[in-house]
């Protein structure tokens, strides 16, 4: 899991560096540092599952919103044929911009829960060592 969250740290501070010239800057720096803290904590053993959580049910929602929104992802799969959503961003193409954001809040989600589940599990396995020497 170190290894796993290191990688991510620094991928979620060069996803926010790269936000400098996005038009919403504001925005994506700190959803991208909100992983890259929580991913860097973890990589330290320190695990906060309520933290997770909220960034999880957050960055659901908003996805949510850019799944459905117009010029969203429902509308590049659907009337725009999945196009390349590697190419530039254009005035003309916005479903591009709202398609990119979308997956890097799936990133997150996932990697957020990952972490989100092994606390729990983390946290279960203490509890019954702890009942066994109790019991």
């Amino acid at each position: 899991m170190k290894i796993f969250n290191v990688v991510f740290c620094v991928l979620f501070i060069l996803f926010a560096a790269l936000q400098w010239n996005d038009p919403d800057p504001y925005i994506w720096m700190p959803i991208y540092l909100y992983g890259a803290v929580f991913c860097g904590l973890a990589a330290t053993g320190s695990y906060y599952k309520g933290w997770y959580l909220f960034g999880i049910l957050a960055y659901l929602g908003y996805a949510i919103y850019l799944f459905f929104t117009k010029d969203g992802v429902l509308d590049w799969a659907t009337e725009h044929h999945a196009e390349n959503i590697a190419g530039a961003m254009k005035a003309s193409t916005p479903w591009i911009e709202d398609t990119r954001e979308f997956f890097g809040l799936f990133i997150l989600i996932i990697v957020l829960l990952v972490n989100f589940v092994h606390a729990s599990q983390k946290k279960a396995k203490k509890m019954r060592k702890k009942m066994m020497k109790i019991g």
